[in-house]
C-alpha cells in the first residue's frame, strides 16, 4: 500500500521512533520513511535518551509499555531538557488506563488499532509542521500553575 505524503515538505524530518517490539518498530519505521521522514529507532527509553542526547530530535513516537522505563516516563525525561520536542505517545492502553495528552505529556496520543496508522500518519504530519512547545506533564498529585493573563493596554 503506497501512502500519499502531504504536498509540503514535513519540517521536522527527522524523528525518533521508540518501542520494544520489533514488529511495531518495524511497520512504523516503514511507513514514517515512505512519508520522507528520517528514522532514528530505539528499542527501550534508555536508549532513546542516549540517543536524544547526541543528537536531540524535533519528533518522537513512543510506545507506552516497555521495559524498564515506560512511555510516559520517557517524554517527562525528554520534555526536561527539550520541551520544544513535539510527541506522539502510541499504546493499546489508552482507554483502560485513561491516558491522555494532558497526562502523559504527549502532543498527541493515539491507541494501537486498526486505525492506528492513519491517525498516526496525520498526528506526525500536524505535529511536524507546529512549533510550539508542550509543558511537561505534573506528577501525581502536583498541580499545574495558573496561566497570568496579561492586561491589555489602556484597562
Amino acid at each position: 500500500m503506497k501512502l500519499k505524503a502531504d504536498k509540503m515538505t514535513p519540517v521536522a524530518t527527522r524523528l525518533l521512533l521508540v518501542d520494544d517490539n520489533p514488529s511495531g518498530l518495524a511497520a512504523r519505521t516503514m511507513v514514517l520513511t515512505e512519508l520522507g521522514y528520517e528514522i532514528t529507532a530505539a528499542n527501550n527509553a534508555e536508549r532513546a535518551l542516549a540517543l536524544f542526547e547526541e543528537s536531540p530530535f524535533p519528533l518522537m513516537v513512543t510506545d507506552y509499555k516497555m521495559p524498564g522505563q515506560n512511555g510516559v516516563e520517557l517524554i517527562r525525561a525528554i520534555r526536561a531538557v527539550a520541551p520544544q520536542t513535539r510527541i506522539v505517545l502510541v499504546s493499546g492502553f489508552v482507554d483502560a488506563m485513561g491516558i491522555t495528552e494532558e497526562n502523559s505529556g504527549a502532543d498527541a496520543v493515539i491507541m494501537k488499532s486498526a486505525n492506528e496508522v492513519s491517525q498516526l500518519v496525520r498526528a506526525v504530519n500536524r505535529l511536524s509542521k507546529r512549533t510550539a512547545a508542550k509543558q511537561p506533564a505534573r506528577a501525581e498529585g502536583e498541580r499545574r500553575k495558573p496561566a497570568v493573563k496579561k492586561k491589555a493596554a489602556g484597562n
